[in-house]
């Protein structure tokens, strides 16, 4: 039987770095913000293991970037999250759920502070963008939405530090966790950030003029020889194990921040101006009825989680499994599930029901 493979058109836009991407030996992409994502190299172990112990260039240029631009971004921006963005600073970077008029998630992004009238808004894969354009026409707020020529560049594991430092300078070792400093290299302006979608540590560089890409990747690549730099992209057993969420996987527009675990991002008796903050304030004084957690499970060969497995305890339900893997370093099908209040607790012995049949697991807290 022949495996599905993916139809590339301009629909499925590729990027700044494809043709990198490609050269490298790319085996594997999901579609992301409309564009591609490269998933797999060498193996989805041998990747998980190399990003462990090495760095890894990573193109994330489909961590799309919203630009609020204008004299009432920082208003406009405050409709969106719960988040008190009041104390914010030039030059962090805030993760920032983001909420309907329901309490209901629609994205997650990390939001940057360029100048008091200028964010960057790098989303996970949604149309947030019409979102933002929506709310910002139906205010009638002072404000540019628009999605800039901005593509961010990952480089992620233990020795990012040391690949980002040779390519920018001794400065980049000054950077801290979730800032971000503007650099210049061969006399182009890039946004530095000490951040990504891993839990090795790294960079997203935030390349500002898509024809300057391949030479950035390569710049990247080669002064990363000596620390063994190879490409990647963001590992499911890496993200898994580090209960790294997945929105439209983990968590959708039926979830409150509460239930995924992001209440401590979340001042929303302070976010004045928040769309859904007196729904989210409804939840704070009741209590979420369920919530992510880990679990392991007793089984090993399982499938993609490609739809949510029900768990249960009994007869009774106790949640769904919503992202799983195989984890080789601890010998274990590790998992992230939304579980129901009553059986959420760390130790709790619970049944996944797997296209495999049912399996025995039990409910750990992230990280693992």
């Amino acid at each position: 039987m022949i495996p599905p493979f993916l139809s590339i058109s301009r629909r499925t836009r590729s990027t700044p770095f494809s043709r990198r991407v490609t050269e490298a030996g790319v085996k594997a992409y999901t579609v992301y913000n409309h564009m591609l994502l490269p998933t797999v190299f060498n193996s989805l172990e041998d990747d998980y293991f190399h990003l462990r112990e090495s760095a890894q260039i990573w193109d994330v240029a489909c961590e799309r970037q919203v630009e609020v631009r204008g004299p009432d971004a920082a208003r406009l921006l405050q409709l969106l999250t719960p988040r008190d963005l009041s104390n914010m600073q030039i030059g962090q970077c805030y993760y920032t759920p983001m909420v309907d008029e329901t309490g209901g998630m629609i994205n997650d992004p990390v939001t940057l502070k360029l100048a008091d009238d200028r964010y960057w808004i790098s989303i996970a894969d949604s149309d947030l963008l019409l979102w933002v354009k929506g709310l910002s026409a139906g205010t009638r707020m002072d404000v540019a939405v628009t999605e800039p020529d901005v593509s961010p560049l990952a480089v992620q594991g233990p020795k990012a530090e040391d690949v980002v430092a040779a390519v920018f300078g001794e400065r980049a070792r000054s950077i801290k966790f979730f800032r971000f400093e503007p650099m210049l290299l061969d006399g182009q302006e890039y946004i530095v950030a000490r951040s990504g979608y891993s839990k090795q540590g790294g960079f997203e560089i935030y390349l500002q003029d898509s024809a300057y890409g391949e030479s950035l990747w390569d710049t990247i690549v080669e002064a990363g020889k000596p620390y063994g730099i190879r490409a990647g992209g963001p590992n499911l057993i890496e993200r898994v194990e580090g209960g790294l969420l997945s929105y439209g996987n983990d968590m959708t527009r039926l979830n409150t921040p509460h239930e995924c675990g992001l209440g401590k991002f979340c001042q929303t008796v302070d976010a004045i101006g928040c769309i859904g903050r007196d729904a989210l304030i409804r939840v704070i004084m009741e209590g979420p009825q369920r919530m992510i957690r880990g679990l392991k499970i007793d089984a090993q060969g399982l499938p993609f989680t490609v739809e949510p497995w029900s768990v249960t305890v009994g007869d009774a339900h106790a949640g769904q499994v919503t992202s799983s893997a195989w984890s080789p370093r601890l010998e274990t099908t590790v998992a992230i599930a939304m579980i129901e209040n009553e059986y959420w607790e760390p130790g709790t012995a619970v049944v996944v029901n797997t296209p495999s049949g049912p399996r025995e697991a039990e409910v750990v807290t992230l990280p693992l």
